[in-house]
């Protein structure tokens, strides 16, 4: 076998996940498009877009669950051919139908990327995992940076389609097909470590119960009627959850007598990727009103979230992973807060850059907690927490976007403040979590 080629697989990597940031842009910009356009109501646009977000989902787990049955090297090459079909999909959309079909497509091309190449990079990096990824996550935020602009300049200045924007998708789409073509593609660090397939399931604690939560949470995202009817009684979702929870004690500590570390980080996730997704992917509609182009808020939001991902390293080194997430915490309820009250493009700036500094780690930083701390979970656990996420913000969507309709703005951004302090709470929970397994250790 041909040496790997480490800097190109990271580049080829970044690429890939280029060609998935610049999909949010473009669906944050778009979403307008189809509500005058094409006559769908917010809550509709919303139900359309989820499929971007529990398709990768399902990706997300299927990758985890079998790349290292069929190989990275397959995942990789699925992830370009769903992107390609989703693609062509998106650009010949006039209903929801056919905007739901389109997102269903990209979706699982965004989620087999991140299920090859978050395994890829903590492989290519083995002693610096949560700097890397922090790095490889730059293109997220840079790509929705990238894809901002580009929505400004192809549609706001020189006034060409939607479609024109869409097709810009091609070019790092076939840049990442190339890098990657031919290349020779290491196992993953669970499998080059001799973690045997069984150990990384349990490792996930309570993955049966896990995996169906999340299969329930995709049909609640999707099916208008079981979404009614438990948004219908607050006590339903308490209920729900509760039910969960004591399922995950029986199968984690009962069957498996492993410690609960990765459902609870599982528990955090959801709420982390529905504050910094939720809000970003509704950006439009949440701040149209606010004297201030969104999409500029956008850039600005992205772009502090890039800048803060690449020079993550430090920050991780002094503060360590949970320290981190809970200063993200503490200041994406601050930045929310805040926008919630902001009027005029000073204070609405101002605020979006506080939230954007306090959402900026929580995605790699958390796949960078399951990596560090339980990395016996592997491939199968990064897959899970970045699905699980996504799944989240497809249930949030639709939510989202009907507050939006009859609450207003600036209450849906009050409301969503709620999220991220529970998750205040939960990180001061895994700060004594970690610090007392790590004293165990030692």
């Amino acid at each position: 076998m041909k040496e790997v080629n480490q800097k190109r697989l990271f580049i080829a990597s970044c690429l890939a996940l280029l060609v998935t940031a610049i999909t949010f842009a473009i669906r944050a910009k778009i979403e307008g498009v189809f509500s005058t356009d094409y006559g769908l109501s917010k809550e509709e646009v919303g139900r359309a877009l989820a499929p971007a977000f529990w398709g990768f989902a399902v990706a997300m787990f299927a990758g985890g669950y079998f790349i290292d049955i069929v190989k990275t090297k397959t995942i990789v090459w699925l992830a370009f051919a769903m992107h390609l079909i989703g693609i062509v999909l998106l650009l010949l959309s006039k209903d929801y139908t056919s905007l739901f079909i389109a997102n269903v497509f990209i979706g699982l091309g965004n989620g087999s990327v991140e299920a090859a190449c978050n395994p890829l990079v903590a492989t290519l990096f083995p002693n610096n995992k949560t700097k890397m990824l922090n790095r490889f996550h730059v293109w997220f935020p840079g790509g929705i940076v990238i894809g901002g602009v580009l929505a400004w300049l192809i549609m706001d200045q020189i006034n060409l389609p939607w479609q024109a924007l869409v097709g810009i998708l091609f070019i790092p789409l076939a840049l990442y097909g190339f890098l990657f073509f031919g290349q020779p593609i290491p196992e993953t660090e669970r499998v080059a470590s001799g973690v045997s397939y069984k150990e990384m399931m349990r490792n996930i604690g309570a993955p049966v119960t896990i995996t169906l939560a999340v299969i329930f949470m995709i049909m609640v995202a999707n099916i208008s009627s079981i979404s009614d009817a438990i948004t219908s009684n607050y006590a339903y979702p308490i209920v729900i959850v509760g039910i969960v929870a004591v399922f995950i004690l029986i199968e984690g500590k009962a069957i498996n007598k492993i410690s609960l570390l990765f459902p609870f980080v599982f528990f955090c996730m959801l709420l982390t990727a529905s504050t910094e997704l939720g809000t970003t992917q509704w950006i439009n509609a949440l701040l149209e009103t606010n004297g201030i182009s969104p999409m500029i808020i956008l850039v600005v939001v992205t772009g502090i979230m890039a800048v803060g991902r690449y020079f993550a390293g430090s920050l991780v080194h002094r503060l360590n992973p949970p320290g981190v997430l809970l200063g993200s915490a503490v200041l994406s309820t601050a930045g929310l807060l805040l926008l919630s009250v902001s009027h005029g493009p000073a204070a609405t700036l101002l605020s979006a850059a506080v939230f954007a500094v306090g959402v900026c780690y929580f995605w790699p930083t958390m796949i960078g907690v399951a990596s560090e701390y339980i990395p016996k979970s592997g491939a199968l656990g990064m897959s899970i927490l970045g699905g699980a996420g996504f799944v989240a913000t497809s249930m949030v969507l639709p939510i989202m976007g009907k507050s939006i309709e009859t609450a207003g703005p600036h209450i849906t951004l009050r409301n969503m403040s709620v999220l991220p302090i529970i998750l205040i709470v939960s990180f001061i929970l895994l700060s004594i979590i970690i610090n007392r397994k790590n004293a165990a250790q030692q």
